[in-house]
């Protein structure tokens, strides 16, 4: 059903108005379904048209696309994408800076603590004296992330986990905002075999401090970059400081397609969404800056990796971890994290005269509005 944009609005804002707990029947639902097939149609022609500039566009396994020189791709990613995942670490409750792309936005101080000397692991308690219990019992993954709000808030808890995962030959990155990092607190990561320490350099603008802890990194710490969501303010403030970024000497920047769930929506409310596979509900300007980055990086022959973090890649993901869990065929945990589409998100592309779909036809009889059978 080549849904008209035209008619994709009206039935949009008559499903905005419904109750959230009222269900739409069958074609209700085909009819929701078209539109952001069609939505997504045209925001997939659009990046096609921006990723076939990239000259020296290259794909790993044909599951997500970066620019660079490959022995620069992080190794986490790889673990990710090929290897049998990311098993998460999580440790902190709590995060110094506040985000307006941050999926815990407006709880911060609501969100419940892992327990005194535990560690989530895999969704299970640990204590430290357990690691060596679970490596002797389960498969070692290739990978382990330290994931999870601000992990620096308390980082000297970390490093005797990090010594044993370390001595276990298990690749290991953490995340971090960069602000509360020192040259002490990075000696010692490294000292417990951090493998990748990953900044989200859009959490402070780009600050001087945090480019300088980079640096400071990188002296310590194998492979060093940073994973952003990519937003115009961080695109903005990337262009104002990009040479020194790039002189830090970093491995490589992931570009994360910002996707958005019930906490963050509300900063965004107004922009042109998409949703990717019926899952994760994007802005669509993200990924379009991710390929303008790649683009300007590939042209100007940037040392780092510059990586497409995208909605595709996150999907790869999914199917990926679940292959590796021996899932069934087509398993993934890729999903939408709304509990109902929030149709009303919808509304300004649909209005937007700017953006078209790339066909469109008249509903058939029984879909159009005002047919008693809906």
């Amino acid at each position: 059903m080549l849904i008209s944009k035209k008619d994709a609005l009206t039935w949009f804002s008559f499903f905005a108005q419904l109750p959230e707990d009222e269900e739409l029947l069958p074609r209700q639902q085909e009819i929701v379904y078209a539109a952001l097939a069609q939505i997504e149609a045209a925001v997939d022609a659009r990046d096609a048209a921006l990723a076939a500039e990239i000259k020296g566009l290259k794909s790993l396994a044909g599951r997500t696309f970066y620019v660079g020189e490959d022995s620069r791709f992080p190794a986490g990613c790889r673990s990710c994408l090929l290897g049998t995942g990311l098993s998460a670490v999580r440790k902190t409750n709590r995060c110094n800076v506040h985000c307006k792309f941050c999926y815990n936005y407006g709880e911060l101080d609501r969100i419940p603590p892992v327990g005194e000397g535990m560690w989530e692991i895999g969704g299970t308690r640990f204590r430290e004296q357990d690691i060596e219990l679970l490596l002797s019992i389960q498969p070692k993954p290739t990978g382990i992330s330290y994931v999870y709000l601000e992990p620096f808030m308390e980082i000297e808890l970390y490093y005797p986990v990090i010594r044993a995962f370390h001595a276990a030959g298990i690749h290991q990155h953490l995340y971090t905002n960069g602000t509360l990092a020192t040259e002490e607190n990075l000696r010692a990561l490294g000292e417990a075999g951090l493998d990748e320490l990953r900044f989200n350099l859009g959490a402070s603008g780009a600050a001087d401090k945090v480019i300088a802890n980079i640096r400071t990194a990188k002296r310590f710490i194998p492979q060093v970059g940073v994973e952003t969501p990519m937003t115009p303010a961080f695109f903005d403030a990337f262009q104002q400081k990009k040479q020194a970024i790039l002189d830090t000497g970093l491995d490589f920047i992931n570009c994360a397609e910002l996707h958005l769930n019930p906490n963050n929506i509300g900063n965004y409310l107004g922009e042109n969404m998409y949703m990717a596979r019926q899952g994760y509900l994007s802005p669509v300007w993200s990924h379009a800056l991710t390929l303008r980055l790649m683009k300007m990086a590939d042209a100007e022959g940037w040392a780092p990796v510059v990586h497409d973090c995208s909605n595709r890649t996150k999907f790869a993901r999914g199917l990926n971890l679940k292959a590796k869990e021996g899932g069934w065929f087509g398993a993934s945990d890729y999903a939408c994290e709304f509990p109902q589409i929030p149709y009303a998100a919808f509304l300004p592309i649909l209005r937007d005269e700017t953006f078209a779909f790339l066909r469109e036809e008249a509903l058939p009889e029984g879909y159009r509005p005002g047919d008693l059978m809906l």
